[in-house]
C-alpha cells in the first residue's frame, strides 16, 4: 500500500511538471527528404499530437496567394481532407479556421512575414473550431517548397517538455561546485599565509597585502560598494548599448586572468615543474607563457563568437566559473559582521531591482532582468503562455556576460524556434560564496579538522539553491536567488557558531586583517584563544 501511494504521488508530480508548450514542430516530407520547422500554436484550439508517430500525415495544398477570409475562389474538392497553408492578415485566426473547416480542410497553417505570436481568440470561438491551427514562417515554407517541390506531406506535433529540465541539475552542480572549490581555495591560501608567517617570522597581514588579495573590513566601504553596484545597474539600464561593450572587454581581461590563476594553481598542485629562461634580465616561465596563451585564446574566441548560442555557452560558463573562483579567493570578508552587512544589503538590492522596479519601468520588466538578458531578449521575458518568435533571422543582441547559461535540453521544439537557456547570475554564486569562504578561513583559524563551518555553509547553500528552483518551478517565474541563499547561509553559519560557543570570535574575525602599514588592526586587543603565527 505504501509503495502504491509513493507511485501515485510520483506520477502526480511528474504529470504536474509537464506543460503544453506553445511552440510546436512542423514535419514536412516528400517521401525521400524530411525537414522540421518551428510553428506556434495555441493548445486552447484543437490540441496537437505529442509525438511524430501519433500525428496524422496530410497532403499540403499551397494557397499562399489568398488570406482565406472567405471561400470564394477555393474549390472544396481541391482542399477536402488535406492540410492548407494560407497567408496571415485581413481577418482573425478563428475566422480563417471556420472558413477552412467549412471547406473540409483537416489542418490549417497560416504563413506569416511578421513575428509568430500565439494565435488567440475568444473562449466562445475556440469551441467552434475542430481542426488544428498553427502559424509558420513564410520563409520556411518557401525554403521547404524549394527543396521538396510542390508535392509535400505534413505532420504537426507538440512534444510536451518537463518544467524540471536537466539543465537545472547542471546549473545546480556548477553553482555548488564553484562555491565549494572557491571557498576551499580561500581557506587553503589562508592556511598557507599562516604557515609562512609562522616559519618566516613575519606578520600575517603583511603576507596578505603582498599576495594581491583584498579584504572588505569597513561597514562604510561595504555600503559604498553596494551603492556603486546600484548606480552601475541603473547606468546599464539607461546606457546599455554603449556600456555593454565596455563590460564585455573587461570580462575578457578579467576572466582570462582568472582562468590563468586557476590553471596555474592546478599545475602547482599536481607538481608540474617550471622551466625558466631569461631575456635581457627578464625571467620568463615556460609554463606561465603556455597557460597565458591558452587563457587569452579562450577569452578571445569567446569574445569573437559570443553570440553563437549553439556552443559558446560552454566557454562562457568555463570563464565564468574561473572568474567566480578567483573572485572568492581574492576578495575576503574580514569578519561575520561584514558578512551580515554585505549579504543583507545585497539581498535588499536583489529583491528591489527584481520585484519593485517593474512598477517604474515602461515595459513592466524589472531592471535586473532587462540588464541581465538585454533589451531585445523578449523570448525570456514573455508573460504567461504567450510567446513570440521572429519571422526573419535577426542580428544577435549583445548580452552581458554575467550569467551561467545552460540550454534547456528537453525543449526540442523550442530550440527549432530559438535556443532557450536556464541561467544563474554570477552574483548568486559569488555573494554567498564570500560567506562560505569566510567560514572556510575561520575553520583554519580555529584549526577545525572537520571543517564544520565550511561544510555546514556549503550544505546550506545547496538547500537554498534547491528551494530557489522549487519556488521558480511552482510560481512559473524567475526568482532572485539571494532571497533564499542569504537567509540559509547566514542563519546556518550563525547557528553553528552559537552552538559551538564561538559566536564572539566568529563575529569579530581575526586580529591580523591588515592590508597596509597605515591601517590599525581590526581588533585592538589580541585574541586569547589563538595567536597569530602560532598553532591554536
Amino acid at each position: 500500500m505504501e509503495g502504491a501511494v509513493k507511485l501515485v504521488t510520483l506520477s502526480v508530480v511528474f504529470m504536474a511538471s509537464q506543460i503544453n508548450c506553445q511552440e510546436a514542430i512542423l514535419d514536412i516530407s516528400n517521401g525521400s527528404i524530411n525537414r522540421e520547422y518551428c510553428i506556434v500554436h495555441n493548445h486552447s484550439w484543437t490540441p496537437l499530437s505529442q509525438t511524430l508517430d501519433a500525428a496524422t500525415q496530410y497532403p499540403l495544398v499551397n494557397m499562399t496567394s489568398t488570406v482565406l477570409c472567405n471561400s470564394s475562389g477555393v474549390s472544396p474538392d481541391v482542399v477536402n481532407g488535406k492540410a492548407l497553408v494560407v497567408m496571415r492578415g485581413d481577418c482573425s485566426f478563428s475566422h480563417k479556421a471556420l472558413v477552412a473547416q467549412s471547406l473540409g480542410v483537416t489542418t490549417l497553417l497560416i504563413a506569416s512575414n511578421t513575428s509568430l505570436t500565439t494565435p488567440s481568440a475568444n473562449d466562445s470561438e475556440y469551441a467552434k473550431v475542430h481542426i488544428p491551427l498553427a502559424l509558420m514562417r513564410y520563409r520556411d515554407f518557401l525554403g521547404a517548397q524549394q527543396v521538396m517541390g510542390k508535392e509535400m506531406l505534413v505532420k504537426l506535433y507538440a512534444p510536451p517538455h518537463s518544467k524540471i529540465d536537466p539543465s537545472l541539475a547542471v546549473i545546480l552542480l556548477i553553482s555548488i561546485v564553484t562555491v565549494a572549490l572557491g571557498s576551499y581555495w580561500s581557506g587553503a591560501c589562508e592556511r598557507e599565509r599562516l604557515n609562512s608567517g609562522a616559519t618566516g617570522g613575519g606578520g600575517g597581514g603583511e603576507n596578505k597585502a603582498d599576495s594581491g588579495e583584498l579584504s572588505l573590513y569597513s561597514p562604510i566601504k561595504v555600503v559604498a560598494f553596494v551603492a556603486m553596484m546600484c548606480g552601475m545597474l541603473v547606468l546599464m539600464y539607461f546606457f546599455y548599448n554603449v556600456l555593454v561593450y565596455i563590460i564585455i572587454a573587461i570580462f575578457c581581461l578579467a576572466s582570462a586572468s582568472a582562468l590563468f590563476s586557476c590553471l596555474d594553481a592546478v599545475m602547482e598542485l599536481i607538481g608540474c615543474g617550471t622551466v625558466s629562461f631569461s631575456v635581457r634580465n627578464w625571467n620568463f616561465s615556460v609554463r606561465s607563457l603556455i597557460l597565458a596563451a591558452v587563457c587569452v585564446s579562450i577569452a578571445v574566441v569567446w569574445g569573437v563568437y559570443r553570440n553563437e548560442d549553439r556552443w559558446i555557452w560552454i566557454l562562457q560558463d568555463l570563464l565564468g566559473i574561473a572568474f567566480c573562483l578567483n573572485f572568492m579567493k581574492t576578495i575576503s570578508l574580514s569578519n561575520f559582521k561584514i558578512c551580515v552587512i554585505l549579504l543583507s544589503l545585497l539581498l535588499v538590492y536583489d529583491v528591489f531591482f527584481v520585484f519593485i522596479t517593474p512598477f517604474f519601468t515602461k515595459n513592466g520588466v524589472s531592471i535586473m532582468v532587462q540588464v541581465a538578458l538585454g533589451p531585445d531578449a523578449s523570448g525570456e521575458k514573455a508573460q504567461g503562455n504567450m510567446v513570440e518568435v521572429p519571422a526573419e533571422p535577426q542580428a544577435p543582441s549583445e548580452k552581458l556576460p554575467v550569467v551561467m547559461r545552460v540550454p534547456r535540453f528537453s525543449a526540442w521544439a523550442q530550440n527549432l524556434c530559438g535556443m532557450q537557456f536556464s541561467i544563474l547570475g554570477y552574483g548568486d554564486i559569488i555573494v554567498p560564496g564570500l560567506l562560505v569562504a569566510y567560514c572556510s578561513r575561520f575553520d583554519v583559524w580555529i584549526n577545525s579538522r572537520k571543517k564544520i563551518y565550511f561544510v555546514s555553509c556549503c550544505i546550506a547553500y545547496l538547500l537554498g539553491m534547491i528551494l530557489t528552483f522549487a519556488v521558480m518551478l511552482l510560481s512559473g517565474m524567475g526568482q532572485p536567488a539571494l532571497l533564499y541563499l542569504v537567509p540559509f547561509t547566514l542563519i546556518t553559519s550563525a547557528v553553528v557558531a552559537w552552538c559551538r560557543g564561538e559566536m564572539k570570535q566568529f563575529w569579530a574575525g581575526t586580529t591580523y586583517e591588515v592590508l597596509d602599514s597605515s591601517r590599525e588592526p581590526l581588533l585592538q586587543e589580541g585574541r586569547t584563544d589563538c595567536c597569530v603565527g602560532e598553532k591554536c
